[in-house]
């Protein structure tokens, strides 16, 4: 059965105040009413999710320079986890790095953005959310062992 994909959550993996509030803005203006939960660095972020903090169905929007717990090493430990392997992640970040992109996909992320290429308050990623979200379908339920 397919989820309603209004109620998908998003977890925001940002350590910046300011790119994470002109995210959270965003999806306000753009009327977009999911649930955002926000983790500063990978570790906050892990353990957000091996808690139940957030809900099921959700979907990781993912900076890679962070203190802590970086991006890449938050990948690491997510595909790491049987019960958050399939997670699906988009990337935004500062970095326009080929090595960071090659190994970012390598950990099996749907998506890369670069920031400043993101449009005014990271428009167009959010506009990018909306529109996946109407065509997206997801389980009802968490990956069954």
């Amino acid at each position: 059965m397919k989820a309603d994909t209004s109620e998908i959550t998003l977890l925001l993996v940002e350590d910046d105040d300011i790119d994470a509030a002109s995210i959270e803005r965003s999806f306000l203006k753009q009327r977009i009413g999911n649930s955002i939960v926000r983790a500063h660095d990978g570790v906050e972020a892990l353990e957000l999710l091996k808690s139940g903090a957030v809900s099921y169905p959700f979907m990781v929007l993912l900076d890679l320079q962070m203190p802590r717990m970086n991006g890449l090493e938050f990948l690491d430990n997510l595909r790491a986890d049987p019960e958050l392997v399939d997670t699906l992640v988009f990337v935004l970040t500062t970095s326009k790095s080929d090595q960071d992109m090659v190994k970012s996909y390598n950990r099996k992320v749907a998506g890369y953005f670069v920031k400043e290429e993101a449009g005014i308050n990271f428009i167009d990623v959010v506009n990018m959310f909306e529109s996946y979200w109407r065509v997206l379908h997801v389980p009802t339920e968490p990956r069954a062992m």
